[in-house]
């Protein structure tokens, strides 16, 4: 199948300073977003460190035998570790860190792994499924039925984290493999879009555009028109052969 993709980072309209990063490799064998936190030069510094390492890491490695979950999840680890060395070398950036979902694509096999709350859906004919499932105290409490979805989307704990990297006690990261189809597409965003956007909204935009790079600035666009409190970054991978990438 024609990969196409493009990536999109936009500060929002109330933070001075963009803290996501993301990767695109020019390849098109994987990709990366990441939504730093912990003050300004903190959560650049995190989000930075975490995808220039991740990238490091499957590059180096792309083509050894070694099993592509555990590629993956030693490339996460790594990026924590990579966090935690920084942390000790700047005290300043001890409180530093970031969410961080990626997307593979190796041996005719999809791959995602993510840590936090960026997330990664996959978009089929008019259907968005959300393949990742939120590290947040919120996500867990709708998987066990103590509050509904919408309460969710409202709760004053809906961005607490209980998995980042950038902590001593980040020991597994999740990792899925998943299946993609002709037409099918991919969107890793970090929660200034879904803070904004309802899943309905999202897939409402990434069905209508057909051009990735259109689709990309109109996502952003349409955050931003909803308050653009976070910053917002958005990739989006698909794969049709009859798509424009203009």
């Amino acid at each position: 199948m024609k990969r196409l993709f493009t990536g999109l980072t936009d500060p929002g309209l109330l933070r001075s300073v963009n803290q996501d990063d993301y990767y695109l490799d020019p390849q098109g064998r994987f990709f990366v977003v990441a939504d730093g936190m912990g003050g300004h030069a903190g959560g650049q510094e995190a989000s930075r460190i975490a995808t220039a390492s991740i990238r490091e890491c499957l590059d180096e490695h792309w083509d050894s035998d070694e099993p592509s979950e555990v590629l993956l999840e030693n490339a996460f680890l790594k990026a924590n570790q990579a966090i935690l060395t920084d942390q000790s070398k700047h005290p300043e950036r001890s409180d530093m860190g970031t969410t961080a979902v990626a997307l593979m694509l190796r041996a005719n096999q999809s791959w995602c792994a993510h840590v936090g709350d960026s997330r990664l859906y996959r978009l089929r004919g008019a259907k968005l499924s959300q393949i990742t499932e939120d590290h947040t105290w919120v996500a867990r409490a709708m998987r066990l039925g103590d509050i509904t979805p919408d309460q969710g989307r409202i709760h004053p704990w809906r961005h607490i984290l209980s998995k980042c990297l950038g902590r001593e006690d980040l020991r597994q990261v999740d990792v899925q493999s998943f299946d993609l189809q002709s037409n099918d597409r991919l969107l890793l965003c970090s929660d200034g879009l879904t803070e904004e956007l309802s899943d309905h909204l999202i897939a409402q935009h990434l069905k209508t555009i057909r051009s990735c790079d259109r689709a990309a600035v109109a996502l952003v666009n349409a955050a931003k028109d909803k308050g653009g409190r976070d910053n917002i970054t958005v990739v989006i991978v698909a794969f049709d052969d009859s798509l424009a990438s203009e």
